[in-house]
């Protein structure tokens, strides 16, 4: 494994996001003197916090799995997360609702999740079920040590026995093909797929590795934290500085200084030289590499499509949703490819909606709700659209009445405050295409292919976040601050 070479006791971290703040505590763990130094006044990054009128919304990620990354994290300084964060399963993880009105719930345990999907679907597909968590089961263990919880310098790195048997496994044909393999409900196929967008990619396309995001989801399970995702960002950062990590807040950082083919400082805006051994990078890798670091050649990356968001406060409560759910329109294939091939909106949406009001009523006020809708959207790269001109309301007008006509009864009228947040929003917070996914998960952009997090050129320059490795989610954003870490101390991974 390559590592940073030269003294490595000091070490700056420009963004405390999840990944940022991961990456601090392993250092501190570690006996480095760490600051971090974060431009908004909260930290968190893409998992920030607003505020609206007694309302409080994730501004990004809604869905936790694998606490046992961010315990981790807080044990790397002998911390323990049960003092840090409250955190309940959410049972059921999901709700699906499908066009002719059925819902199936998706429940981490395996046996009532047979009996529901015998309920909904019949008792061959619920057998199909359960052989499925076997097959999600395996390549998750076959693929986090070697491929996933692991600094990959080349693709050599990727000849170990492992990989063998996830070629046996078929884990490299197309995920669509591998999930009909084991259902054939419509409605199955459908919820244990979908997951394939996380990845920036649509079913029919990502490969099979991608199950164990839907493992992930669907049979390790779902959390809440009390007070909403960002209690993951304050817990982080609360132990990290009480570990001596200093985090400087509302500091935006200019530029990284660099001499001999290393990093010896980074400058803020309002002049300030902080000089550093190690520098680690967790804004959006493309825009660290062309803002904040010399010119260098980099190569064309495929970004993943992006969303749109509207965060609602509303009067209205519905008694037949769930914390998560995801309600799929009539189109599948179609709608994909609308939205990543032809880069229109899609014309039948498939919605993320969470209700984190139902599991913590102190995110809204008093007999309030609050309401967080998620639509993928193109990016930037694929379809620059008028969102800045008229698009962004109008859009947040039509998911107001697809809600409506999904059973949403009266949604529109209940809406006290509401926030839409588009490419152009996820792009002027400085994410590459306006995207908040990152680059694509497709097969030259995944493990060893994936951008390095070690700069090949400065040797003391190190990167975290979505844009590395791992790649794209909550525990790969938590996974990539060890990895970090681990090029600067040279530890195992």
């Amino acid at each position: 494994m390559r590592t940073v070479t030269g003294r490595t006791d000091r070490v700056v971290i420009v963004g405390a996001g999840l990944g940022g703040l991961a990456c601090a505590l392993h250092l501190a763990g570690s006996g480095r003197q760490v600051t971090v130094l974060e431009r908004e006044p909260v930290p968190g990054g893409r998992a920030g916090r607003l505020s609206i009128e007694g309302y409080e919304f994730d501004t990004g990620p809604t869905v936790l799995t694998m606490p046992d990354l961010i315990a981790e994290a807080l044990g790397a300084v002998g911390e323990e997360l049960t003092d840090w964060l409250e955190l309940s399963p959410l049972d059921p993880t999901y709700r699906a609702h499908y066009p002719d009105g059925s819902t199936l719930d998706v429940i981490a345990d395996t046996a009532r999740m047979a009996a529901e999907v015998s309920r909904v679907c019949g008792p061959r597909e619920a057998d199909g079920y359960l052989r499925f968590v076997d097959y999600a089961r395996n390549l998750w263990q076959l693929e986090r040590r070697d491929f996933i919880d692991r600094n990959l310098d080349s693709p050599i790195d990727l000849l170990t026995g492992n990989l063998l048997r996830l070629v046996a496994a078929g884990a490299f044909r197309r995920l669509q093909t591998k999930v009909d393999q084991f259902f054939a409900d419509p409605r199955t196929r459908r919820i244990f797929s979908f997951q394939a967008m996380y990845a920036g990619l649509a079913p029919h396309d990502a490969l099979a590795i991608y199950t164990v995001i839907a493992y992930l989801d669907s049979v390790a399970g779902v959390y809440f934290p009390r007070g909403g995702m960002h209690a993951v960002s304050r817990a982080l950062a609360g132990a990290a500085e009480k570990h001596g990590v200093q985090i400087r807040y509302g500091t935006t950082v200019d530029k990284v200084e660099t001499s001999a083919g290393r990093a010896a400082a980074v400058r803020t805006t309002d002049g300030e030289r902080v000089p550093a051994d190690v520098v680690v990078l967790n804004p959006d890798l493309p825009t660290a590499y062309q803002e904040l670091l010399p010119p260098t050649r980099t190569r064309r990356i495929r970004y993943s499509p992006s969303c749109v968001v509207l965060h609602v406060g509303s009067r209205q409560a519905y008694s037949r949703i769930a914390h998560h759910n995801i309600h799929f329109g009539r189109a599948w294939q179609g709608t994909f490819d609308e939205v990543i091939k032809r880069g229109r909106l899609m014309s039948d949406p498939s919605l993320l909606v969470t209700n984190p009001s139902r599991s913590d009523p102190s995110v809204a006020p008093a007999g309030r709700h609050s309401y967080y809708v998620l639509a993928p959207v193109p990016n930037l790269d694929r379809a620059d659209l008028p969102w800045r001109d008229g698009l962004a309301d109008r859009y947040a007008d039509e998911l107001v009445s697809t809600l409506e006509s999904r059973g949403y009864v009266g949604f529109g009228d209940g809406i006290e405050v509401s926030r839409v947040v588009t490419p152009a929003d996820w792009a002027d917070a400085g994410m590459a295409a306006g995207t908040p996914f990152a680059a694509a998960h497709d097969l030259f952009q995944t493990g060893p292919f994936r951008p390095t997090n070690l700069h090949r050129t400065l040797s003391n320059v190190v990167f975290v976040g979505s844009g590395t490795q791992p790649g794209v989610g909550v525990p790969m954003v938590l996974i990539s601050g060890k990895l970090a870490a681990a090029r600067v101390t040279g530890g195992a991974r």
